[in-house]
């Protein structure tokens, strides 16, 4: 594609994903958040796809997008009601969260003005090459250094944690 066509489609993938996080934050119904949370990480997917990391993208969908967000509605539908409204914050909240908010914006402006970017539609470069999907596997179930077989064990024992955290909360009733 055109380098401005994919300028302007990260634009606005990025614009999108910066309001509907606000609004997944700041949304009083706990299901409309978790809605606008899929449509974040559903974005960062797209983000994944632009940067021609293929399998991170579909990670992103099937375990994030797919599963701890539905392990999250199912929390939210088995523990509250639907006339359940979150209360309002007090004002030290907002200014709190402003104070994060310039702290992250600073951050990340720092790092941008630091980094030089090298932008090229070559693809022969080795940053646009995708990673074999055998490299990948080798990688996260090894045991050799710089492979991911213990992290990938804990995330697993993690998530089922979660899981039997859900059974117990819904077994209460």
């Amino acid at each position: 594609m055109d380098p401005i066509i994919n300028l302007i489609l990260f634009i606005c993938l990025g614009i999108a994903m910066l309001l509907l996080s606000v609004l997944a934050v700041s949304s009083k119904s706990l299901l409309r958040s978790a809605t606008y949370l899929l449509l974040v990480l559903i974005g960062t997917a797209g983000l994944y796809l632009f940067l021609n990391y293929h399998f991170l993208a579909a990670v992103q969908l099937s375990v994030y997008a797919g599963g701890v967000l539905i392990l999250f509605i199912f929390a939210i539908f088995l523990t509250h009601s639907k006339e359940t409204v979150l209360e309002k914050h007090q004002w030290q909240k907002y200014v709190y969260g402003a104070l994060a908010f310039l702290g992250g914006i600073a951050v990340t402006a720092f790092a941008l003005l630091k980094h030089q970017f090298v932008y090229s539609g070559n693809t022969s470069m080795e940053g646009d090459r995708e990673i074999d999907m055998k490299l990948i596997g080798e990688t996260l179930m090894g045991t050799e250094k710089y492979q991911y077989l213990l992290p990938f064990e804990v995330l697993s024992i993690l998530l089922l944690a979660a899981i039997i955290g859900g059974i117990l909360i819904a077994r209460k009733r």
